[in-house]
Formats: structure tokens, C-alpha cells, sequence
């Protein structure tokens, strides 16, 4: 094998494509330098994406918590338990998200993701708002989560 790239007379396979890596943190950190949820979002060095990237977390949070005191249901048949598993499954599934950029252990994704769900709790499951008597007795149309 000589060092000009080439093996017994045959070219060698063409470079392979060298991508960036980005160091995991596994502690705490602040600064707009991350990655949160998909490979290059909201990229680096971009304010404004990251400022849009602790917006969607904040909201996802906020959601999660309207789907977990929401009652859109009101009568009890096999259609309404599917819907209800259907929210269920939304529920779930955005609550997962949240948990997933909070692992990115950036100090503003945790920070946009419990403000979203103290948001969401005192607009959507304290009594500031409550628009039903506290002994009615009809709570949400799902479990409440649990850690």
C-alpha cells in the first residue's frame, strides 16, 4: 500500500463524510449553544431560534397541562373511551417531549418547562379559574400523571 490513497493499483474508497459532534452535557448549563430535541435544532449561535426552541417548550408544557384538567367529554359510551384513550396518548406523548429537551440539561429548556407547567396549572388546574363549583365531584377526563 503506497500513501497516495491507492492499494495494490486500486483507488481507495472515497473519504468518508466527517460530521460535527457536538459534546453531550451532562450537568446543568446556560447558553443558547445546545441541541433540543432534533440533531442542529435550534442550531448555534442563533438567538432567535433558541429563544423559539424555549417557546415550544413552554407551550408543550402548557398543552400537557391543559390536556391533564381538561373535560371536553361529557357523556360515557365506547366512542368517548377511545377519544379519552386518544388524549390519553397526546397527553403522553407531549409530556415525553418535554422530558426528553429537558434532558438536554440547558438551564433555560428547565426553566421554559416548568414555567409552561406553572402556567398551565394556574390557568388551566387551580381554583383561579375554576369555572366549576370545588364539590361538584367531575374532575378531568384523564388520570392525573404521576412521576
Amino acid at each position: 500500500m503506497d500513501h497516495g490513497g491507492h492499494m495494490d493499483g486500486m483507488a481507495a474508497a472515497p473519504p468518508m463524510m466527517h460530521r460535527r459532534h457536538m459534546m453531550m452535557h451532562m450537568t446543568f448549563f446556560w447558553g443558547k449553544d445546545t441541541e433540543i430535541l432534533f440533531d442542529g435544532w435550534p442550531g448555534a449561535g442563533h438567538l432567535g431560534m433558541y429563544l423559539l426552541a424555549l417557546a415550544v417548550i413552554f407551550f408543550l408544557a402548557v398543552a400537557v397541562e391543559w390536556f391533564s384538567h381538561c373535560t371536553l367529554l361529557k357523556e360515557r359510551r365506547p366512542a368517548a373511551g377511545l377519544l379519552q384513550t386518544l388524549m390519553y396518548a397526546v397527553r403522553i406523548g407531549l409530556a415525553y417531549l418535554v422530558m426528553l429537551a429537558i434532558m438536554s440539561f440547558n438551564g433555560g429548556v428547565f426553566v421554559a418547562a416548568v414555567g409552561g407547567h406553572a402556567a398551565g396549572f394556574f390557568f388551566f388546574g387551580s381554583r383561579a379559574f375554576s369555572k366549576q363549583a370545588a364539590d361538584s365531584g367531575k374532575g378531568s377526563d384523564l388520570p392525573p400523571m404521576s412521576c
